[in-house]
């Protein structure tokens, strides 16, 4: 077999061993690492390494040695949720940095942070006077939890005696020029709605590149044309055409409405709005 082909078989054992192996390691972000899985995790990246291009010793050595690496931090992860002495060893505890307002220098130093760390950190969250913190607490993960003093905190509706209804995530219905049919039934709605929707905006679904619908049964989309060659309209051209819009809706509901009052409603308002569309059309460009 011509070394080049071993190296690329070995490297794609690797790649689809190291994959499995991840897989039983877990799923954390790198700063969510323990101290043992960020050396094991450096440790097996370096053996798929010599895995890869390493063509003289067997290949199964490696793998035993990638599954013994792999192995160790679930069986310390289990390990951890039975005991909590094993836990304050391989994780550490959290650290109080901050109390009514005071830093604690001795506890700032055990964490190896320097004053300007710690402004950093606060900085992050939107903190910028240590006055104001009541708490803070250096957690294993390297993150900072920050509790403001109560004068300092937001006012929050309940604290007011305000009800607040219950806030609902926006629904994406519409994704790279695709309908998403799931999350528009979601909202209540169904195609015909989107696409009358599109139709007074003159666009159609191939030009939106993401579209989404809040609580409130507002529509925002995001066109293609960002981040392509068409220019992207106006606020005062995309409202010209939907007040447009809507004077042809009006138009053909006085034209289908039976009852005269109505009708003659109907065509007042008609009136109104290409008044309005005459006073903003210099500003509109064909």
């Amino acid at each position: 077999m011509p070394d080049w082909l071993n190296i690329a078989l070995r490297s794609i054992g690797a790649l689809v061993y190291l994959f499995l192996l991840t897989k039983l390691i877990g799923k954390r972000q790198i700063k969510q690492l323990t101290y043992i899985e960020y050396i094991v995790g450096i440790t097996i990246g370096s053996i798929a390494a010599f895995m890869a291009t390493e063509m003289d010793g067997p290949i199964f050595h490696s793998l035993i040695s990638l599954t013994i690496f792999a192995v160790f931090p679930a069986l310390s992860e289990w390990i951890s949720l039975k005991s909590k002495w094993y836990r304050d060893i391989m994780e550490g505890k959290s650290t109080i940095v901050i109390q009514d307002g005071k830093i604690l220098e001795n506890n700032l130093a055990k964490e190896k942070l320097t004053s300007e760390d710690l402004l950093e950190q606060l900085r992050v969250k939107n903190v910028f006077r240590v006055a104001d913190v009541e708490f803070a607490l250096m957690e294993t993960s390297g993150e900072l939890t920050v509790m403001l003093k109560t004068e300092q905190a937001p006012v929050t509706p309940s604290q007011l005696g305000l009800h607040v209804p219950k806030a609902k995530a926006p629904q994406t219905i519409i994704m790279d020029g695709k309908i998403m049919p799931i999350p528009l039934a979601a909202i209540g709605k169904n195609q015909v709605w989107l696409e009358t929707q599109l139709k007074r905006r003159n666009k159609s679904v191939e030009d939106v590149f993401l579209g989404q619908v809040d609580e409130s049964g507002n529509l925002y989309l995001d066109y293609m044309s960002d981040a392509g060659s068409n220019k992207k309209k106006t606020q005062i051209e995309e409202t010209y055409e939907t007040l447009k819009q809507c004077l042809k809706d009006l138009e053909q509901q006085a034209n289908a409405e039976q009852d005269s009052k109505l009708q003659q409603k109907y065509k007042d308002n008609a009136g109104k709005l290409e008044e309005i569309l005459k006073q903003i059309q210099p500003r509109y460009k064909h």
